[in-house]
Parts: C-alpha cells; sequence; structure tokens
C-alpha cells in the first residue's frame, strides 16, 4: 500500500515520465473532472439550502483544508483553543476522530479535566489536542452537529472548534479558516485523484480568512491574489520532552549525538527537516502512514532501525507519542519534539476571534430538518 501511494505521489509531482505513467496520469486527469464538477454541485448545494446544513446554537470557527496532506490543522487549533480559553470560554472541538477503532462515532474524548478516551479508539489528534491545551473539551464524531449537541448537553461549550471542517458544509459555522501551506497552497493544482486539492480553487470563496502555514519570517505569500483577508504563520519546533516523563531537552543538548526520528504523520519529511534545521544530527529515519496504529511490527521495526544505525537518542511527534505509552518499557527513552505555532500577524485573527466572542450569543437549538445559506 505504501508503494503504492508513493507511486501515485510521484505521478501527481510529475517525477513519473514513462509511457505508461503518461497514461496512468491522463486517466486520473480524466476521472478528476467529474469528481470536481461533484463537489462543486454538493457545494452549490448547501449554499442554496437545497442541502439542509444545521446550525448549532453557539459560535463555532472552523479549521480547514483544500489538500491533502498535513497543512498544521492541529498546531492552530490548539492555538485558536489556548487563546479563547485564556479568555475565559469554555471551548470544545468537534473533530472525526481519524484513524481510531471508533472513528466517526460519538465520543467525549475529553470533559475539559480528564482524559475520558484513549487514542485506540479516539484517534490520535483529538487525544493530542485534549492533553496538549489544559481545559480543552473535545467530542468526536462523523456528524459534526450531533456531536455540537452531545457537548451542548453534557459539556455546556461556549464556543465550538470543527476540526478539519472546510468541507463538512453539513454544520454552518460563524468562521470559517482555510489553511495553506506557505510552501505549495494548492499543491500540483489539480484535483483528486489527478492531484492534491480536495475540491476545486473555488471554494476559497467560501473562507472568511486564509492562514498560511509553514512560513518563513521573510516570506510573503501573494496575498493579494486571493482577494481575501490572510496572515501568516509558522511552526517551530521547542525542544523535547521524554515520553516517559522528566526534564525537557534543548535540541542544542543533542548536538554531535547520533539520533534517529520517526513519525506516523502526513508529513514525516517536514518534521525530519524541521530537526535538521535545529541541528538534530540524523542518521536515519522512519517514516509510517498517517494515524498508523502502532503495535509490536512498528516498535520491532523502530528497534532494529536503532540498533543497526547504532543511534544513541530517538526522537517522534507529540502526535505519534500519544499513541506509543504501552510499549514504553520496550522503547527505552524516546524524546518528544514540542510543536508551536507562532502567528506572525496575529492581530488579525485575534480580532476576528474576538469580535466573533463579542457579538456571539446563545441562540436557539435549531431542528435538524431547518435550512439556512450560509453554509
Amino acid at each position: 500500500m505504501a508503494d503504492l501511494e508513493s507511486y501515485f505521489k510521484d505521478l501527481m509531482d510529475g517525477k513519473r515520465a514513462g509511457w505508461k505513467d503518461r497514461l496512468a496520469l491522463a486517466g486520473l486527469r480524466l476521472a478528476s473532472l467529474p469528481y470536481a464538477l461533484a463537489l462543486r454541485f454538493r457545494a452549490l448545494g448547501y449554499a442554496s439550502g437545497i442541502i439542509p446544513s444545521h446550525r448549532l446554537p453557539r459560535p463555532v470557527i472552523s479549521v480547514g483544508n483544500v489538500t491533502l496532506g498535513g497543512t498544521g490543522k492541529t498546531p492552530t487549533v490548539a492555538w485558536i483553543a489556548s487563546y479563547l480559553i485564556g479568555r475565559g470560554k469554555r471551548v470544545a472541538v468537534l473533530s472525526r476522530g481519524y484513524g481510531g477503532s471508533a472513528e466517526g462515532r460519538l465520543r467525549i474524548v475529553s470533559d475539559g479535566n480528564n482524559l475520558l478516551v484513549g487514542p485506540e479508539e479516539a484517534g490520535d489528534e483529538p487525544c493530542l489536542l485534549a492533553r496538549k491545551v489544559p481545559g480543552l473539551m473535545v467530542v468526536t464524531g462523523a456528524d459534526r452537529y450531533r456531536a455540537g449537541v452531545l457537548a451542548l448537553k453534557k459539556l455546556n461549550p461556549d464556543v465550538f472548534i470543527l476540526d478539519d471542517g472546510f468541507q463538512h458544509l453539513k454544520l454552518k459555522r460563524d468562521l470559517n479558516l482555510l489553511l495553506l501551506d506557505c510552501r505549495r497552497p494548492f499543491g500540483n493544482e489539480r484535483v483528486l485523484p489527478a492531484g492534491y486539492l480536495r475540491e476545486p480553487k473555488g471554494a476559497i470563496e467560501r473562507a472568511d480568512l486564509v492562514l498560511f502555514t509553514r512560513c518563513q519570517p521573510e516570506s510573503a505569500p501573494q496575498l493579494a491574489d486571493l482577494a481575501k483577508p490572510a496572515c501568516r504563520s509558522l511552526h517551530r519546533l521547542n525542544g523535547c520532552v521524554p515520553l516517559q516523563g522528566g526534564e525537557p531537552l534543548a535540541f542544542s543538548d543533542l548536538k554531535g549525538e547520533r539520533c534517529m526520528a520517526f513519525a506516523g504523520i502526513a508529513d514525516p519529511a517536514g518534521f525530519f527537516d524541521g530537526l535538521e534545521k535545529e541541528g538534530v544530527q540524523l542518521v536515519t529515519t522512519l517514516a509510517f502512514s498517517d494515524h498508523i496504529c502502532y503495535g509490536d511490527a512498528e516498535i520491532a521495526a523502530v528497534l532494529r532501525l536503532k540498533k543497526a544505525s547504532r543511534s544513541a537518542f530517538m526522537v517522534t511527534t507529540e502526535k505519534d507519542a500519544v499513541k506509543l505509552a504501552p510499549f514504553m518499557d520496550q522503547l527505552g527513552t524516546v524524546y518528544v519534539a514540542q510543536l508551536d505555532l507562532e502567528l506572525l500577524d496575529a492581530p488579525l485573527l485575534q480580532e476576528m476571534l474576538d469580535r466573533l466572542l463579542t457579538a456571539g450569543k446563545a441562540r436557539p437549538l435549531q431542528p435538524e430538518n431547518d435550512g439556512n445559506k450560509r453554509a
């Protein structure tokens, strides 16, 4: 499966030039046409009210993207949640729970004080958010409206954050944030299955704010072309902490040491590059599929590579770390790199959030057959 994914990625990136490859790519591009058309009709159906969508009685902030792969939704959700909690608000994240055994089913993952469901069932990202942001409530479910209703009944939040919500048009939102990777905002600019776009570029019109992620401080994306309010952010790796608990370690403390890194995220290469930019000497790396469910086979592969590479230290991501607790004795010391989001244009987003909180008044819970022209 990994080889097949790699092949299609190479096709989309133009790294395959054989006649069979060109034929396969032509077939993918042909298949993308009806898919893109269906997505346009779907969006039009929600916008016109032909397809019903539903509104929760508290403000909803959606964070999402239009491309496959990691654009930094989780650190962005964590930043927004921390900001709102700092303003004294009770915040609940609504997530699908990708990768968990209960994916799509209604679950209260965290009540803001305790983690009630583990990553095996709830998925890695909901559990990571619950652990990373003190006081954050997390509820999972394929139907985010129903997840929100459950949160209202059991947790009484003041505001919702809809995680990976840009395409979840069934739930209305009061603030629609679109994340674009500064390095390659629209991938190869083709819609699935011929490219990385989850829907046509015109979907950007639904966004209230575009947030460019993984920017460099000096970078300046062509914001004028978007005709949308936009701001920039960058991801910072801020040292690491032992998985087993203990004192944090600066990356400078690893200077000159033989290190290996492993990750099961959407962009493992970006994580490995980030470590090397911090001065970590990576002698080898191991990439797993996104949302990997770690088992004995994966842990054995990590340990074999550590031994073969004679690595003194192992480093992984926060997202992987939430799933490694059952294997701490086998793994020994593993360092977890701490990833934070730095907003280069924070006042713009803060102003939007503050305005939403000021204007956001409780609304009656509407029946599910209610339609509204804003999705």
